[in-house]
């Protein structure tokens, strides 16, 4: 038989609290320690104790560990994901995140453009028709203008493009601009490229690539928010766009 100082060392236990317990009562401070050490609340033992809702205590806890288990796998991937890239004296300036991406009503155009330059020409005639069309329509702040891809893939010409602004109540269509509602995105890789358009296929690269290594597959088509641009900096070099890639886990 134990002595009740080693007793109280192999459970962890202090002896004071071991005195109030018979030998016939040992096994039911066994169990009370073994759901200390699953987690569980002096208050949940003590509901469990009285046989209430037992399952349901249960499972909340095991949704709590499982979403702990994928939060802290998340972030050993980056960790993982940081450490490779420092011994490879890899270019930081990239930094990828998840976050989710809002519900939002958007007046949109899709249509397929020649190249990446017809943007400066095709934009801004965008907003001139809305405008034209909606007077007093007003834009959410901050301002989302952002366009997807629709092609599942990078192309150089014909590419297929949806422009969208997202605003703050319905407006009437045209005959090339609708109003749409975009569902949220749970969860979405994104990384800031500062810069010009020409060099984005970088953020690109460093995007995808974070994407494989921290185990999750694009759900669906990568979006491009624009949140400085030649409309408001003369020199390209100061241009910040947001590339947004929904992901899931694979």
């Amino acid at each position: 038989m134990y002595r009740i100082g080693m007793f109280s060392k192999i459970n962890k236990v202090t002896i004071k609290a071991i005195r109030y317990y018979t030998s016939d009562q040992l096994p039911l401070l066994h169990k009370i320690i073994a759901l200390r050490q699953i987690g569980f609340s002096i208050d949940e033992i003590s509901t469990i104790q009285q046989g209430q809702n037992n399952i349901r205590i249960f499972q909340q806890r095991e949704q709590e560990l499982k979403s702990s288990i994928a939060e802290s796998q998340r972030q050993l991937g980056q960790i993982t994901h940081y450490l490779a890239k420092m011994k490879e004296d890899f270019n930081m300036n990239y930094e990828v995140v998840s976050k989710e991406l809002p519900e939002v009503i958007v007046f949109s155009r899709r249509m397929a453009i020649p190249d990446y330059n017809y943007y400066f020409e095709i934009i801004p005639k965008i907003g001139e028709e809305v405008k034209k069309s909606n007077p007093e329509l007003k834009c959410t702040v901050p301002e989302y203008c952002f366009i997807i891809y629709h092609d599942g893939e990078y192309k150089e010409k014909n590419i297929d493009i949806e422009f969208c602004e997202a605003v703050t109540t319905w407006g009437k269509d045209t005959e090339t601009i609708k109003f749409k509602k975009i569902e949220k995105v749970a969860s979405a890789a994104c990384v800031y490229h500062k810069g010009p358009y020409s060099s984005i296929g970088n953020a690109y690269a460093h995007l995808y690539k974070w994407i494989e290594e921290n185990g999750f597959l694009a759900s669906d088509n990568p979006r491009e928010s624009y949140i400085d641009g030649i409309w408001n900096k003369e020199d390209e070099n100061d241009w910040l766009t947001e590339l947004q890639v929904p992901i899931m886990k694979k």
